[in-house]
């Protein structure tokens, strides 16, 4: 008797986007396999940190999709999915980029699925921050060093072309006065849906 060749599983698709240079901690943690296979695209939680309630609205887009509560301390790098909790772990082990104070470094955002954004935020951590704690709202500044606003609403009165990043979407940054290891943090911020998506990337600051 022939034994049928059994049908192969469905290739696991990246969802959404991430942060892929310089690469973010998930991306990272997915090629070592420490996550769960292209969750690096998908670490989705809810929209408008460092808020930590619900049912907000934007103060930039009334007409934009409420959010849910944004991820709790301490799984601010998984967003609360759970097949990326590795991210969450504290300590100065991650692998980190080198770069300077005051300097400019692109950040580059890859998509496989698009969505009508609304912004993207960059946040970055405090001097003194203390890296063998989770990751915490006090462990950053309480306000993005940079912003990229979409102005175009209500968001379901465009289309793609205004509404979706160009992917990929390149960012120049200009990097705050730091020194040593820091955290910064890149959240997607989606106008049709109550979410984000989060990126946490971690530098090494040298002289």
């Amino acid at each position: 008797m022939t034994q049928k060749n059994q049908p192969s599983s469905p290739p696991i698709t990246p969802a959404h986007g991430g942060i892929s240079k310089p690469e973010s901690r998930a991306f990272i943690a997915e090629k070592n396999g420490k996550i769960e296979g292209n969750l690096q695209y998908g670490i989705e939680g809810g929209k408008f940190f460092p808020a930590t309630q619900g049912g907000l609205l934007d103060p930039d887009a009334k007409d934009d999709v409420r959010n849910i509560a944004p991820p709790a301390d301490g799984q601010i790098a998984s967003a609360q999915r759970p097949g990326a909790a590795y991210l969450d772990t504290p300590g100065q082990h991650w692998d980190k980029h080198q770069v300077k104070s005051g300097s400019t470094l692109d950040f580059t955002w890859a998509f496989s699925a698009q969505h009508k954004y609304r912004r993207f935020n960059y946040f970055i951590t405090k001097a003194g921050w203390d890296f063998n704690k989770p990751l915490a709202r006090d462990a950053f500044e309480a306000t993005p060093f940079a912003t990229f606003l979409n102005p175009h609403q209500p968001y379901w009165g465009f289309g793609e072309r205004e509404m979706w990043p160009g992917n990929p979407t390149v960012h120049n940054l200009q990097l705050p006065e730091r020194e040593g290891y820091h955290v910064l943090l890149g959240v997607w911020e989606i106008a049709e849906t109550d979410k984000a998506f989060y990126q946490v990337v971690d530098l090494d600051f040298i002289k």
